[in-house]
């Protein structure tokens, strides 16, 4: 079996069993707390704003449907079909477009470039859930979407997130009832080096822009209370003319 279909497998199984609740999964933080601390980071550096926006590695739709009120098109492509499902039942006006799209299939990122024309994309923690054979194939895929005049902002879980991950899904009471379903349909989350994404990024004929640090927030808590936060690093790249 090919790792791209392992991955949409484990993806679609996942969000089979995933309750449309607000919050019910790992990493579906409130908007204010994700892509609106994201975009002060992003929007500095689009060149168009008018452009179509992608919201890539969607999920269930929390983020896009934040994302489609601060732009003019907005849509929400997933892997998993049952992820846009979700999506899709969560938007009842129709505030965004979803998409089943595999974005690590150039022939997919191609077709929907040329249906959309140049993007701009968001990507909140994909690589790093990736098949690592998937993962210079998904940055090209980016670079197809972007184009020549969209820009592509990319989060990732940095290198220091890995021992506390390790340590959530390895405590004597087990991983945290968010985190568990994650690792049950396989989607451990891998480990991708500081350095490698730029490479990635480099390597798909897009010049890193920006970059910088910024929490990655969780809906999880700690024992304690205190909210399960993830160190990750932040990319903005795009075509340089």
């Amino acid at each position: 079996m090919s790792a791209t279909r392992r991955y949409r497998q484990a993806w679609e199984g996942f969000w089979r069993e995933a309750s449309g609740e607000p919050g019910a999964v790992f990493w579906d933080a409130e908007p204010a707390v994700t892509a609106g601390a994201h975009l002060p980071l992003f929007e500095p550096y689009l060149g168009d704003p008018g452009l179509p926006l992608v919201d890539l590695g969607c999920g269930n739709g929390t983020q896009t449907r934040f994302l489609a009120e601060r732009f003019p098109h907005v849509m929400g492509a997933d892997i998993a079909a049952a992820a846009v499902e979700h999506a899709r039942h969560g938007d009842p006006a129709g505030q965004a477009a979803y998409r089943v799209l595999d974005a690590a299939d150039k022939n997919e990122a191609e077709t929907l470039h040329a249906e959309l024309g140049d993007t701009n994309v968001y990507m909140r923690g994909v690589l790093h859930q990736c098949d690592p054979d998937d993962r210079q194939t998904l940055a090209d895929g980016v670079a197809a979407l972007a184009g020549e005049r969209g820009r592509a902002f990319l989060v990732e879980p940095s290198e220091a997130a890995r021992p506390i991950l390790g340590e959530l899904a390895q405590g004597p009471a087990g991983p945290p009832p968010k985190l568990a379903p994650v690792l049950r349909h396989g989607i451990a989350p891998g480990e991708v080096a500081d350095d490698a994404v730029p490479r990635y990024l480099r390597a798909a004929g897009l010049t890193v822009l920006a970059t910088g640090e910024a929490p990655l927030t969780t809906t999880e808590f700690t024992p304690d209370g205190t909210r399960i936060v993830l160190p990750s690093k932040w990319f903005v790249a795009g075509r340089t003319r």
